[in-house]
């Protein structure tokens, strides 16, 4: 396992990291997740992801329970504000909306600050100079140690470094977008300037495109599966046009390539975004052990992504 710093601050984080979306509070039991990632920090991972929406806060609690396993110096937490609840002034980026849900982040978490805490979306309706207030009060009172953006687009986060230096504020350090090798313009286009302006990095989420690229999905949805249980994600799939024949060829190809290095095509997927330098660290979402184990082997897996094979995956990319 490496670790990366995330662009160009000091912070370090594991390459691969360990994320709680749709997991915590939804799949698994307690004791399945402490089993999970107890097994996750022994193979050298040291970057937990949370949010307080998923499962309505009850992920953050689980996860709370879990992290008491480890020293607090050791592990690196992160969760994500901007949906609270319903009703005034649970949603968004508000100065108090900030302020509240951190700390409500916080007792769930029974921690004493997070090392990251991310705008989990842009916020249109409140101007980005409260937002920004905000975020300074927290930083300023040891609540949260960075801060960064999530699904943001480049032109705002722009904006943010920009009006964080004119109030003298620390800046955003890094963004968590969707990565993988069919969503690939934020990362490898849009967000160009950002690493090099600012010196940001990236924490992934779905590297492996809502587990497409696994292909568990080649002969259809299986029961008990993520599609089959969550009806929206393959909606978002078709509306994104990733669900449908031409995906699935390129699918069947990349097997090939798996095969042909050894490897399965979920691991090739990972050690493909691990090869991107502007990765900071791929979020991992697993329900069991052996998940974890298969995609910690995507570490490995990085080396045999030589020049010719990473030309030969990028043709079957991009093929219309």
């Amino acid at each position: 396992m490496e670790y990366n710093k995330i662009g160009k601050w000091g912070l370090e984080i594991s390459e691969l990291s360990l994320g709680s979306w749709l997991t915590l509070g939804n799949q698994i039991s307690y004791d399945q997740t402490k089993q999970i990632f107890i097994e996750a920090f022994k193979n050298g991972i040291n970057f937990f992801d949370t949010a307080e929406v998923y499962a309505s806060g009850i992920a953050e609690s689980i996860l709370g329970e879990v992290l008491k396993q480890f020293r607090r110096e050791d592990i690196v937490v992160s969760t994500k504000i901007f949906w609270g609840g319903k009703g005034p002034n649970k949603k968004g980026l508000s100065k108090k909306r900030i302020y509240e849900g951190t700390l409500a982040s916080l007792k769930r978490l029974q921690l004493d600050y997070v090392d990251i805490m991310y705008c989990h979306r842009p916020d249109p309706e409140t101007p980005l100079e409260e937002t920004l207030f905000g975020i300074d009060y927290l930083l300023k009172n040891g609540y949260i140690l960075y801060w960064g953006t999530s699904q943001w687009e480049s032109d705002r986060i722009d904006l943010a470094h920009i009006l964080c230096k004119e109030m003298n504020i620390m800046p955003p350090i890094v963004e968590q977008p969707i990565y993988n090798m069919f969503s690939r313009e934020k990362v490898e286009d849009e967000f160009k300037d950002l690493y090099q302006k600012y010196g940001m990095g990236t924490t992934i989420f779905s590297p492996l495109a809502s587990g497409l690229l696994t292909g568990k999905y080649q002969k259809g949805i299986p029961e008990n599966s993520r599609l089959d249980k969550f009806k929206s994600i393959k909606e978002s799939l078709e509306k994104n046009g990733m669900f449908n024949k031409s995906t699935f060829n390129k699918i069947e190809k990349l097997i090939e390539i798996s095969k042909d290095i050894e490897t399965s095509i979920n691991k090739l997927a990972i050690a493909w975004i691990l090869k991107n330098k502007n990765v900071s660290s791929v979020i991992l979402g697993v329900s069991k052990l052996e998940q974890l184990y298969d995609n910690l082997e995507a570490v490995s897996v990085k080396e045999k992504l030589d020049e010719s094979v990473m030309k030969e995956i990028e043709k079957i990319l991009s093929e219309k």
